[in-house]
């Protein structure tokens, strides 16, 4: 499993990029995290929820309760449209700082 710490700074860009491919709950987001990183990096609900909360604050995603389920109402997000373009402003900045870091990293094993 991957160091938390080395995620943590980018948490806001993936969980931006989730959304943005659609609207999306907690669960299905941390579970999502899981299935694409093949559990080697796995969100603590804590964090996933401090970052909604920041998120929200910066108006990059917005809530809304969906449909009822066998558990009740599910509290989904949605990326807005400044989320959007904060999301395209992080893509280009990790390209940069991962070609950054590829220039001492590669060749290494």
């Amino acid at each position: 499993m991957i160091r938390s710490d080395i995620i943590r700074g980018h948490l806001e860009s993936i969980i931006l990029r989730l959304v943005f491919e659609q609207d999306r709950y907690g669960y299905e987001i941390s579970k999502e995290i899981s299935i694409r990183t093949e559990d080697r990096f796995q969100i603590k609900e804590a964090t996933l929820y401090a970052v909604f909360q920041r998120l929200q604050k910066k108006e990059l995603i917005e809530s809304y309760v969906g449909d009822f389920t066998q558990g009740g109402k599910r509290k989904y997000y949605r990326i807005t449209t400044l989320g959007k373009a904060y999301l395209r402003e992080s893509v280009k900045e990790w390209k940069e700082t991962k070609e950054i870091i590829d220039l001492f990293m590669e060749g290494l094993s």
